[in-house]
């Protein structure tokens, strides 16, 4: 892109063919939307609903189930095959569905975001959508707007720009229009130019638009973050590699049994028949669809509690995650500077309250005071509010200006005072702006400021009130105001008020003085009338942590996730936040830009575990630091808001974005987005990923531990030359009636209450450590010898009534199975029989539908079943209840189950 900011206004305005005080016309402006485009950021092109569902079918289960289902269609057990192709279109209908409403509830997110631009075309001044704006256009600019379009500033007056959202600097920029650059500069320092996406903190101007949509910085950047491969989440990498296990598994043991039978002289017809039945038997036919739902469940309700995930599998990951990497300003900080400190001459005041809300208190010591009691309080305050040009709109909790000064005006409103009443009564007569040299800004009122000072001439008499960097302010005072008035000050007293400003910036606070001078020279440079001054005292401001943020990464430690602060501040108040939240213990656990600068990756890998903080860094840097997290096996989650955080957040293995002030770009990289921009709804993310990934373990030992009886079920009743005990339609009717219900039901299982303190799960750890293979060996073993036994009892009096007793048997001990999962370590009466009520609710529906098959004849003739007397369904029930037993018997040895170190 040209370097817009070494040229001059006129050169600018002629290379874009503008009139500086008409702008363009319409027609022009016409020709040239068409000619660039929108002044909107491209959106990477998403995949098609079609390729959505492509996407679904590709799962590894999925396609083994498609063959399955084509091969029943082959041997003509078409009631199989319908039944494995409705699980399908189940699955893929709704994943496609999830990622649609997710996308839905994204954009309608985007739609709150302001588009209006005002703009100047043929003499008139009008607003127009801001992505009409096109290059050559001339914008109007003030305190309160987004900046639409990079553009070349024609005029400035006390312009302020906060462009946190591209540099990280929450400090607001001072731009001037007349600068020309003689060299090239980076972007903080290109005084003379405006960028899409940052926002006018203060003052007005007028700019001519360079470039817009993808031709600007955030355009640059956004087109940066289009580059690059998806990475797969830990949930989908363990979950292709169970497939593929299950898969292998069907194929190994249906190849086994073929062939064993073929040997023993077994017709092929019917050994083919046997072969299906054990695939049918080995693939879970229910999973996909019931993780697909599980993870729907849980991203509803993240949604509810303000979390919208972009992505399905996204909401496991921040569960694993074992780093979170987070911005500081406006993520764990408010993004509202706040006033803490004010020093007087005489007194220390601390000031409470938090945010931009007009309660609060000051306290001397630990006493509160008022402003009646305590008049030089009363002084700084009203010079402060007097002095300024910030608007606080308390209802919206809103500042219209720069952030500096808003501290200043909310500050004096927690004394009852507000600007509007001020300024009645101490009407403005004059005003000398802040400029950078000075590093003060004046203003002259008239009343009767100062009582004591008041004399003869009362209310007719002028103040010079002056705010600024307290070095150069104290430069230029001959006295200092104490409570029996004004006294001299001295070159020791200057050194005390000098130590105390220290004192206040070592604490991370931002300083500034107050003063004020009776009766300033009318018509007098600015350097004479701002001589002779009276120092009143210091504020000390600070973009304060939010109040839930420190509970919320207090949580996240104990749950074992480590927390870095990652920001473009200087290293005093970055280390004065992480104090505050408890995340510095120490000065080598923070880093800052230029150190980091320095180690190449194997260094910054060895170093970035043990920094908690990271100050003064660029977008650069953040990618560099997730980089090497990752490189030490971290599951990395960033969170963040601005156009600085989004390379990092797609990096990462979860990005989690603000909703309200989180930039296009930061919302369109991320994986979540915050939409009440809370820090704490991170740690409610974070267990509910967890949740969500217990409950899916449940699920799938449940399931496999189901599956893993009947396969055993046919392959011993193969081995011993009896009859295959469970044809395939009935494997398929356990599989998906009298398992899926109860394993849906586990999957929204509520929560155990040590879930938050339990370390994350290792990113390589897949879902079967050592104990989880035993337990799911152990009860597959137990269910299949229950079914063998209720079919060995049955085949005294004839296959038919072995078969039956063997099917009733499966489904109902089933169904009692999935109480054991309730808990892998804890005793199900500890964890309470009906605390899920959607299992309880589950079991007794699909005991309904599996009873209704032995009790209806036209589906008796269907599944191949016989009507039961009394004395065989006492038998079944009492074999059906034995695997609970188990259950307890296997947590009590095991000492806590599959879960346990």
């Amino acid at each position: 892109m040209p370097a817009w900011y070494r040229k001059s206004i006129l050169e600018a305005a002629a290379e874009l063919e503008t009139d500086l005080t008409t702008g363009l016309t319409h027609s022009t402006a016409a020709g040239r939307l068409e000619k660039y485009g929108p002044n909107e950021l491209q959106a990477q092109q998403g995949p098609t609903v079609w390729q959505k569902i492509l996407s679904q079918l590709k799962d590894f289960l999925i396609l083994l189930l498609l063959g399955a289902a084509v091969i029943s269609l082959f041997l003509g057990e078409t009631s199989d095959a319908i039944v494995i192709f409705l699980v399908v279109v189940l699955n893929t209908v709704l994943g496609v569905v999830q990622e649609l409403k997710a996308e839905k509830a994204l954009s309608a997110l985007e739609e709150l975001t302001a588009p209006l631009a005002k703009v100047h075309r043929e003499g008139q001044t009008r607003e127009v959508a801001a992505k009409e704006l096109v290059p050559g256009d001339l914008i109007l600019l003030e305190a309160g707007d987004f900046v639409p379009a990079d553009a070349r500033l024609v005029t400035a007056d006390s312009l302020q720009v906060n462009e946190s959202a591209l540099t990280g600097e929450s400090v607001p920029v001072a731009k001037e229009a007349e600068f020309t650059a003689a060299e090239d500069l980076p972007l903080g320092d290109q005084k003379n130019m405006v960028f899409k996406g940052t926002i006018v903190t203060f003052g007005r101007g007028r700019a001519l638009v360079t470039g817009t949509g993808m031709d600007t910085e955030l355009g640059r950047i956004a087109g940066l973050l289009q580059t690059g491969p998806e990475e797969k989440t830990p949930l989908q990498k363990r979950l292709d590699s169970f497939g593929k296990q299950i898969g292998l598994l069907a194929i190994g043991v249906c190849l086994f049994i073929f062939l064993v039978g073929i040997l023993r002289g077994n017709r092929f017809y019917e050994m083919f028949l046997v072969a299906v039945s054990l695939a049918v038997a080995a693939i879970p036919e229910g999973l996909p669809a019931i993780i697909t739902i599980v993870l729907a469940l849980g991203v509803q309700r993240m949604a509810g509690q303000k979390a919208i995930i972009r992505r399905l599998p996204a909401v496991e990951t921040l569960g694993s995650a074992t780093v979170i990497c987070s911005d500081k300003t406006g993520t764990l900080t408010q993004n509202a500077m706040t006033v803490r400190r004010i020093v007087t001459g005489t007194a220390d005041y601390a000031v409470t309250g938090e945010g931009l809300k007009a309660e609060g208190e000051f306290r001397r010591g630990e006493a509160p005071v008022t402003v009646e009691e305590q008049p030089l309080l009363d002084l700084i305050l009203k010079i402060g509010a007097l002095c300024n040009d910030a608007e606080f709109l308390p209802e919206e909790a809103q500042i219209i200006g720069d952030p500096t000064e808003g501290a200043l005006v909310v500050a004096a409103a927690k004394a009852g005072m507000t600007r509007k009443e001020l300024q009645a009564t101490y009407p403005r007569t004059q005003e000398y702006p802040f400029d950078s040299v000075r590093k003060r800004m004046s203003t002259v009122h008239q009343g009767t400021l100062v009582p004591k000072l008041a004399g003869e001439k009362g209310e007719d008499r002028h103040w010079l009130l002056v705010k600024g960097a307290p070095d150069l302010v104290l430069e230029n005072c001959q006295w200092w105001l104490g409570e029996d008035g004004p006294q001299e000050l001295t070159a020791a007293r200057k050194v005390e008020l000098l130590k105390v400003n220290h004192q206040l910036a070592t604490e991370a606070l931002r300083v500034l003085a107050f003063a004020f001078r009776p009766d300033p020279p009318s018509g007098s440079p600015v350097e004479e009338v701002e001589k002779d001054l009276t120092f009143v005292g210091f504020m000390g401001m600070i973009d304060p942590p939010r109040p839930e943020a420190k509970a919320a990464l207090q949580v996240c430690q104990e749950a074992g996730i480590a927390v870095k602060m990652i920001t473009g501040d200087h290293r005093d108040t970055a280390v004065a936040i992480a104090e505050q939240l408890g995340l510095a213990g120490s000065t080598e656990a923070v880093l800052v830009g230029a150190e980091l600068e320095a180690l190449d990756g194997a260094e910054l890998a060895q170093r970035v575990d043990g920094v908690s903080v990271f100050a003064r860094v660029s977008p650069e840097h953040k990618v560099r630091i997730v980089d090497a997290l990752k490189q030490n096996g971290a599951i990395v989650a960033m969170t963040g808001d601005g156009v600085n955080d989004a390379p990092a957040l797609k990096k990462a293995d979860i990005g989690a974005a603000m909703g309200q002030t989180g930039t296009d770009v930061a919302k369109e990289t991320a994986d979540m987005v915050l939409a009440d921009d809370n820090f704490a709804t991170i740690v409610r993310a974070v267990q509910e990923g967890r949740v969500i990934f217990e409950n899916i373990k449940k699920t799938v030992y449940f399931l496999l531990s189901c599956n893993l009886g009947e396969i055993v079920t046919i392959f011993t009743a193969i081995l011993l030359g009896w009859p295959v005990p469970l044809y395939p339609i009935q494997i398929l009717w356990v599989n998906l009636v009298t398992d899926s219900l109860p394993a849906l039901a586990l999957g929204v299982d509520p929560p155990e209450g040590d879930i938050m303190k339990r370390p994350p799960l290792h990113p390589e750890e897949g879902l079967f450590d050592r104990k989880a293979r035993m337990l799911l060996g152990v009860f597959g073993v137990f269910i299949a010898a229950v079914t063998l036994t209720a079919f060995r009892l049955g085949l005294r009096e004839s296959v038919p009534k072995g078969e039956t007793m063997a099917f009733a048997t499966l489904g109902l001990c089933q169904l009692v199975h999935a109480y054991n999962f309730r808990s892998l370590t804890t005793s199900l009466w500890r964890r309470g029989i009906f605390q899920n009520k959607q299992l309880v609710w589950a079991s007794a529906t699909s005991a309904f539908l599996h009873l209704i098959v032995f009790f209806t004849p036209w589906l008796r003739g269907i599944f191949r079943t016989e009507l039961l007397p009394l004395n065989d369904w006492l038998i079944v029930c009492g074999l059906a209840l034995t695997p609970l037993l188990m259950g307890e018997i296997w947590k009590l040895v095991a000492k806590g189950g599959p879960e346990s170190d």
